[in-house]
């Protein structure tokens, strides 16, 4: 009995050690077999050699060379595009001034054709055309004439201290108007105008501005306008008050034919040489207003006040403006 059992339990234990190898040897072979599929699918990294990597360089330029091109190419097709629409543009440009021309040489023919008929009708007109024609070649002459003559010298006049510079001191006033030089006491129509003033400031308590005339003087008055300016206090406590201020000033001729002409003035006993030769007005800088109908006269006159030493101001005025100032006004500059 216990035999039997013993060649049992042998048997048993044989065909546990088969089953055990045969599953080893099955792990084996599934291990191999994908062990042998991750091989096949992973890339093989070879290590490139000289000639290889020059190859690749060389794929890398041809490559950048080839997109540099085809950009270069669509440039060109834009400008091509661009120079096609303008040549289009120009050619119908072309063709409507063809179309201006040939209308405008039919219309220049019909024209000369019905000249033609009139002058054959009317002798007169046919006169006349040839006046105009040779009128037109003596004025073409005359062109090529004076195109062709030597130019005639000019004669250049200069003056001492040519730079400008603002009036300082005292001023003596002259009117050049016409051609003719007055003298404009301006010294003492102001002084009028201070006197005045005086008496009549009081009045601006009741009024925004006032305009009062002074003179005649010298045959000219001085018309004024004095502003009223009301000055608020800046602060708590401070005080208000009001001042008059000039406004303007402007002179006003008593005639129009004022002063001396021209010769008069440069000869000897006139009042411009009688003013020039005050000894109270020695130093003194010159002011010339001047209207647009005079600056021949103004240069004569400055001529001649160079030679005699004394500073000269020009103030141009347009015709129809008085000669007028204002404290915001700018100063005469005498060269």
């Amino acid at each position: 009995m216990s035999r039997v059992l013993q060649t049992e339990t042998e048997a048993v234990n044989a065909d546990s050690f088969l089953d055990i190898v045969a599953s080893v040897v099955s792990i084996m072979i599934i291990m191999v077999l994908m062990t042998g599929l991750k091989i096949k699918r992973s890339p093989v990294a070879v290590a490139p050699t000289g000639d290889a990597a020059q190859v690749r360089a060389g794929l890398a330029a041809d490559l950048a060379s080839e997109q540099s091109l085809r950009r270069e190419a669509l440039q060109m097709a834009a400008g091509i595009q661009i120079v096609e629409r303008e040549a289009a543009m120009r050619k119908q440009e072309r063709d409507l001034l063809a179309m201006a021309v040939t209308s405008l040489d039919a219309r220049t023919k019909d024209v000369g054709q019905r000249i033609e008929a009139e002058s054959r009708e009317d002798p007169a007109v046919g006169r006349a055309m040839v006046e105009g024609r040779l009128r037109l070649e003596e004025l073409e002459r005359l062109r090529v004439a004076t195109e062709t003559a030597p130019a005639a010298p000019i004669q250049i006049e200069s003056y001492p201290t040519p730079l400008s510079r603002p009036v300082a001191g005292r001023e003596l006033h002259f009117q050049v108007r016409a051609g003719r030089l007055a003298f404009i006491p301006l010294d003492r129509l102001v002084e009028q105008f201070k006197t005045d003033a005086e008496h009549k400031v009081l009045r601006l308590r009741d009024l925004p501005e006032l305009t009062e005339t002074v003179g005649p003087e010298g045959g000219f008055r001085l018309r004024y306008t004095l502003e009223r300016v009301d000055v608020t206090a800046e602060r708590p406590g401070g005080r208000a008050g009001s001042y008059a201020r000039l406004r303007r000033w402007t002179l006003i001729p008593v005639a129009d034919n004022l002063g001396e002409t021209l010769d008069d003035a440069l000869g000897e006993g006139s009042e411009f040489r009688q003013v020039l030769s005050d000894r109270r007005h020695r130093g003194a800088t010159v002011t010339l207003w001047t209207y647009p109908d005079s600056f021949d006269t103004f240069r004569r006159i400055k001529k001649e006040l160079y030679l005699a030493g004394f500073p000269v101001a020009a103030r141009p005025l347009p015709e129809g403006t008085p000669i007028s100032g204002s404290p915001e006004g700018s100063k005469s500059a005498s060269e």
